[in-house]
C-alpha cells in the first residue's frame, strides 16, 4: 500500500512540475514555436515518462514498467490522430502561430481535467460491471477498421462542421481580431473571440478521442496508477508533437494504418481474455512497437497520392 503512495506522489509531483515548465517556460503567448525546439522538449517529454518507466521498474519490477511502457506508446500513438485535428482547427480559424503554442498549452490543461474525469469514470464502470469491458473491445475493433480507411485529405473546413456552427449558435461570438484576447467586450456586452472558440473546439476534440484511448489503455491494463500516468503522461507532449505534425505531416501518412491494427489488435485482445486465452504483456509492447514503426516507415518510403481538390 505504501509502494502504490509512493506512486501516486511521484507521479503527481512530476505533473505538477511538468505544468509549471510548460505554462512558464515552454509555452509563452506571443512567440512561434520553431521545430527544433519542439523537437527538443519532446524528448524532454519522452524522457519524464521514461524516467517514470525506471520508477514503476525499480519499485515493482519489471512487469508493471512494461504494461506502463505498452499504455504510454498506446496513448502517444493515439495522440497524433489528434493532432491531425487540432492542425485542421488552427487552419480553418487562421489563427496565428504566435498564439498556437499558449492556446495548446491551455487545451492541454483541460484534456489533462476531462482525461482524469474520464478515467476515472471508466475505472468506476469496470469495477461494478466487468462486461463493460467487451463493450470496450467491439468499439476498439469498429474503430480500428474505420482508422485504417479513414482518409485525412476527405477532412472539410472546421467551421462547416456541426460541432462549429453548435457553439456559435449558442455562443456571443465576434469576428473581430481578438490580438490576443479571449473576450472583447463592445456595445457594453462580453463577446468570445475565436481564441475562446479553439479552446472549446480541443476540449470537444479530446472528448471524442477520449473513447478511443481510454478503453484502449484498460485493454492493456486495468490498474489504475498505470492508466492515469501514461494517459497524462502521454497528453503532456501533444503541444510539442504538435509542432512536429504540422512540418512533417508528410512523413507520417501511413502511421494511421499502423495505430488502427494496434486498436484491433488490443480490441481482439479483450475477446481472447473472455476465452482466458493470455497474451504475455511483452507480446503486447511488441506489437505496438512493430506496428507504429512499420507505419512510419513505410510512410517514409511511400507518399500516399494527394487527391485532386473538389472546389
Amino acid at each position: 500500500m505504501q509502494n502504490e503512495v509512493l506512486g501516486y506522489i511521484i507521479f503527481i509531483a512530476a505533473l505538477v512540475i511538468s505544468l509549471m515548465l510548460d505554462i512558464f517556460i515552454f509555452s509563452k503567448n506571443n512567440q512561434e514555436t520553431s521545430l527544433t525546439s519542439a523537437v527538443k522538449q519532446y524528448f524532454f517529454w519522452v524522457a519524464i515518462a521514461l524516467g517514470y518507466a525506471i520508477f514503476l521498474y525499480q519499485q515493482y519490477g519489471p512487469n508493471k514498467s512494461v504494461l506502463y511502457i505498452s499504455s504510454y506508446l498506446m496513448e502517444m500513438s493515439l495522440s497524433i490522430d489528434n493532432i491531425f485535428v487540432f492542425v485542421l482547427v488552427f487552419s480553418s480559424l487562421k489563427i496565428k502561430k504566435e498564439n498556437i503554442g499558449f492556446l495548446l498549452m491551455i487545451g492541454i490543461v483541460v484534456a489533462i481535467l476531462l482525461r482524469i474525469l474520464f478515467i476515472s469514470l471508466g475505472i468506476a464502470l469496470v469495477r461494478e460491471f466487468h462486461w463493460v469491458m467487451y463493450i470496450f473491445g467491439i468499439f476498439l475493433i469498429y474503430s480500428g477498421f474505420k482508422l485504417f480507411f479513414y482518409d485525412h485529405q476527405d477532412e472539410q473546413d472546421i467551421t462547416e462542421g456541426k460541432t462549429y456552427k453548435l457553439i456559435r449558435k449558442y455562443l456571443r461570438y465576434t469576428d473581430i481580431e481578438p490580438e490576443g484576447k479571449f473576450t472583447i467586450k463592445k456595445n457594453n456586452k462580453v463577446y468570445f473571440t475565436k481564441l475562446s472558440l479553439v479552446i472549446l473546439l480541443i476540449g470537444f476534440t479530446d472528448i471524442v478521442f477520449a473513447l478511443d484511448s481510454i478503453p484502449a489503455v484498460f485493454a492493456i491494463t486495468t490498474d489504475n496508477l498505470i492508466v492515469y500516468s501514461s494517459n497524462i503522461f502521454a497528453v503532456l507532449g501533444l503541444r510539442a508533437l504538435f509542432f512536429i505534425v504540422q512540418n512533417m505531416a508528410n512523413k507520417f501518412d501511413y502511421l494511421q494504418q499502423g495505430i488502427a491494427v494496434v486498436l484491433l489488435y488490443i480490441g481482439a485482445k479483450m475477446f481472447l481474455d473472455l476465452i482466458h486465452i493470455e497474451i504475455p504483456t511483452y507480446i503486447s509492447l511488441l506489437v505496438i512497437i512493430l506496428c507504429l514503426s512499420g507505419g512510419i516507415l513505410y510512410s517514409i518510403k511511400y507518399d500516399k497520392p494527394i487527391k485532386p481538390n473538389k472546389h
